[in-house]
């Protein structure tokens, strides 16, 4: 029989030493300043979180743009925005960009600020001097008027809904030039100037019609306009019945409130649109904020409506890879990962922990692999039995019930040692903040099992996806590990392309430094 002590110390002799400590202080691989940047920017939700505050993040951010290339901001805010469908860092990141290099700024700023929201965050960070700068410039103020003057009365009115600050205070800073009367008008009106009610956009003068005489048909403008109005059954119904798929997502409950679903035709509305694919893809939904509205949706939410939600579920998570051979799947379940997904921020919690999103990242796989083997784990592995057959919601929700306690990243690899099992593919899902397998040994406990386990299994790779904004890894890249930031099903399509060998030099940092500016 072979020596296993002497092979097990030659494996670790191969090994790259641990070279950072991690929030925990125990040993750790730091992140390159590109892999760190791209880390926070598909994480990173300006919040505070379990392990960092969101002045630490912003700090972080700021020092770590300083150390990469003004072309890789450009990319990680392209792609955290287009692929992560992250708000608050693609902003920050163009910000800085303005700052680093104005022309590239520019060049890249209406991919990047593509909403009215994205809009506002933009303007917000830069005068709030976070990013170096505190007032906007010429080169800023131009990409913003172009903003502006690209989008119709109609589009322009709409935006109008948000403050700190509002689209009138953005008119009052860039001083738009209006091509037409009409939009004269429009800006004298949200700005507050005495305009020519006859000069208004049609659409304006039938938001202030119906505010006189709520007879009238209820105009199209974002509900957030009405809402303060005292609307009946048939007013909220006409609001649903053209709302926007993340509209109804996220007021279900409200339309159940005010009747909406007494109408079976507007039930079966609202359901067929929250199960459409292409809406579905337009909004650009995380797989998480399904689960979040399936929680949240009340008794008065028809069952019809709870069923689309898990339709859309399963739609969200498709590109999650059917994969040869044996997978294992291993959420981290212990006590950092009941922190919130997107952060602390008051008034603004979301209710969805790292955990859930964790299991549900875990459900998704074991759906579209029904042989892969589910190994939760805090201290070590927790045992818990789910179907293959159950829905993604079903299996999320029993994972998310498991847990607490300490973080050992190594645990369910060391499992899978102990018995010898054979596999193609590992995924772990955690915040990576492993500590209760610290030891002085070359390298991290993750990375020694991982060398064991790759022994018995050659050709086998490793995911790690870091769901939190910190800057090191349990595991070192290299050919056969991956490590992934986010919480978007982009995250699926990157694993997807690892496992079937399409990812080229350096894996996510090589896709994020393959986009196009």
């Amino acid at each position: 029989m072979a020596n296993t002590t002497l092979f097990r110390s030659f494996l670790g002799a191969l090994m790259p030493p641990a070279n950072a400590r991690n929030e925990e202080g125990a040993t750790a691989y730091a992140l390159t300043a590109e892999q760190a940047l791209a880390q926070f920017a598909a994480t990173g939700c300006l919040n505070t979180t379990f392990y960092a505050s969101d002045v630490t993040q912003l700090d972080r951010v700021t020092a770590l743009a300083e150390r990469v290339s003004p072309e890789f901001i450009a990319k990680v805010a392209l792609y955290c925005r287009d692929r992560g469908h992250m708000k608050d860092m693609p902003a920050l990141l163009l910000a800085l960009l303005s700052r680093r290099d104005p022309q590239l700024m520019d060049g890249v700023f209406d991919r990047v600020v593509d909403s009215p929201r994205m809009l506002r965050t933009f303007v917000q960070i830069v005068r709030s001097g976070a990013a170096g700068r505190k007032s906007l410039g010429s080169t800023p103020k131009r990409c913003v008027r172009r903003w502006l003057d690209g989008r119709s009365d109609e589009a322009v009115f709409a935006a109008a809904v948000g403050n700190s600050p509002s689209v009138a205070d953005v008119v009052r800073m860039v001083h738009p030039k209006p091509g037409t009367a009409a939009r004269e008008a429009l800006y004298g009106y949200l700005i507050g100037r005495p305009v020519d009610p006859d000069k208004l956009p049609a659409i304006v003068r039938q938001f202030e019609a119906f505010k006189r005489d709520r007879d009238r048909d209820v105009p199209d403008v974002p509900f957030q306009m009405l809402t303060a109005l005292d609307l009946d059954r048939p007013a909220w119904t006409a609001i649903a019945r053209r709302a926007s798929w993340q509209m109804t997502r996220m007021n279900l409950n409200t339309f159940a409130r005010h009747g909406v679903f007494e109408d079976r035709d507007m039930v079966d509305r609202i359901a067929a649109r929250l199960r459409d694919r292409s809406e579905i893809d337009r909004a650009r939904v995380f797989p998480y904020q399904l689960l979040a509205a399936f929680r949240a949706a009340g008794d008065d939410v028809p069952a019809a409506i709870r069923s689309a939600l898990e339709d859309a579920m399963e739609l969200a998570i498709s590109n999650v890879p059917a994969i040869e051979g044996q997978v294992y799947v291993c959420p981290d379940v212990s006590g950092s990962m009941q922190s919130p997904i997107t952060g602390v921020r008051k008034g603004a919690t979301t209710a969805v922990r790292c955990v859930d999103v964790a299991a549900l990242v875990s459900a998704a796989v074991l759906r579209r692999n029904p042989t892969a083997e589910v190994l939760p784990f805090e201290i070590d592995v927790v045992p818990v039995r789910l179907s293959a057959r159950d829905s993604v919601m079903t299996n999320a929700e029993r994972l998310a019930a498991v847990g607490g306690g300490g973080t050992c990243v190594s645990a369910p690899l060391a499992q899978l040692n102990a018995r010898k099992a054979a596999g193609t593919l590992v995924i772990v899902v955690s915040d990576c903040e492993s500590w209760a397998d610290a030891s002085p040994a070359r390298g991290t406990a993750t990375m020694r099992e991982w060398e064991t386990f790759r022994a018995r299994n050659p050709g086998a790779r490793l995911v790690l996806i870091d769901l939190q904004p910190y800057s090191t890894t349990q595991a070192s890249e290299r050919a056969d590990i991956l490590n992934v930031g986010g919480f978007s099903d982009q995250v699926f399509s990157v694993i997807a392309d690892f496992a079937a060998g399409r990812l080229h030099a350096n894996h996510w940092f090589g896709q994020i430094d393959a986009v196009a500016i």
